[in-house]
């Protein structure tokens, strides 16, 4: 039996900034608005033809790879978390195989949303610990920008997210006192229509409806979110999945050294700091700056914080997601 750490980290955004200001130009609100119920401040979209779903989840992995010590040829797996492929079908996984020259290694795509890459780590650590595969690399990638409702009638949700990528390469750790601890995944599907882009759906309308229809009041296939419903349950969820790992380690939230949230909405973030009594230093939040990237959001705020010399050695880091689905997952890792 092994364990798995995260033997490299990378993330890639677009250099495109929009701002709140941007937004107001084209959206009927402002600066104020957004941030007090968001705290957020600007977001990165692609420029069409210049970044992808898949190309931005590569110059991540790649700056991963490198910073893990590993050659491509090592690597075993991917699994690729996004709710935003480049095609329906097939998903990005193998186009990342296909980009980066991997060899003929499977490639896993992962469709749980905001906690997608909080996924794909659990099934990455699973395949590590048992022995089957020794490095894996793990991205969550985001484009949420192209298929947003940007007019007035769309604004409570198309101003909070951006787009961007994180990777982690999983490496095999025969220290058991190190690398990834433990993993916990929920789901509660009831809710699953609090929080879904229903269309196109093989299940509902599908292209040929939509295209039939020609409807210009046709908002199913533009993100829907009952906000007040989806807050109330991920303050809930994300502390009882964060106490459900330390429990399960036998740790206490004093020995939290680092927390890093799903980027969802800064309020949900500063709820969840001041209940379990956390400092600034023990929480990383880069919402303001990115926007949700969803299944990126967690990798880009766990690269940042290592760069930033705010992971060392020893660490003992939490993650934490709570999404469409609704799904929900924590990971306690010992750096």
């Amino acid at each position: 039996m092994y364990h798995s750490r995260i033997a490299g980290l990378g993330y890639y955004v677009p250099e495109n900034v929009v701002t709140n200001d941007d937004l107001s130009k084209i959206i009927d609100t402002n600066d104020e608005w957004i941030q007090e119920r968001t705290g957020i401040e600007e977001r990165r979209h692609i420029i069409k033809g210049e970044d992808t779903t898949t190309s931005m989840g590569v110059k991540a992995a790649e700056i991963a790879i490198e910073r893990a010590g590993v050659a491509k040829e090592d690597i075993d797996f991917v699994v690729f978390a996004t709710l935003s492929p480049d095609f329906y079908f097939p998903g990005p996984g193998v186009l990342v195989q296909r980009d980066l020259g991997l060899k003929t290694v499977g490639a896993l795509d992962v469709r749980n949303q905001c906690s997608g890459f909080i996924y794909g780590l659990s099934v990455a650590d699973q395949y590590i610990k048992t022995g089957m595969y020794k490095n894996i690399l793990v991205i969550g990638s985001e484009v949420h920008s192209t298929g947003l409702d940007m007019t007035t009638r769309g604004r409570g949700v198309s101003v909070i997210f951006g787009d961007g990528a994180g990777a982690a390469v999983l490496s095999r750790e025969e220290d058991l006192t190190k690398g990834i601890l433990s993993t916990h995944l929920h789901s509660e599907g009831q809710h699953a229509e609090e929080l879904i882009v229903k269309a196109p759906g093989m299940g509902g309308r599908w292209v040929t409806d939509i295209l039939a229809d020609n409807d210009p009041d046709d908002e199913s296939y533009f993100p829907y979110m009952n906000g007040q419903f989806v807050f109330k349950n991920a303050v809930v969820r994300f502390s009882e999945v964060i106490n459900e790992g330390l429990q399960a380690n036998n740790l206490q939230v004093s020995d939290i050294d680092m927390l890093i949230p799903h980027q969802a909405n800064l309020r949900i973030s500063q709820f969840i700091q001041k209940k379990f009594d956390l400092t600034d230093d023990q929480v990383y939040n880069n919402i303001q700056k990115y926007g949700n990237t969803t299944a990126a959001s967690i990798p880009i705020a766990l690269t940042e914080a290592w760069e930033k010399g705010k992971i060392k050695s020893g660490d003992t880091v939490v993650l934490a997601a709570f999404g469409s689905g609704f799904t929900w997952g924590s990971a306690i890792i010992k750096w």
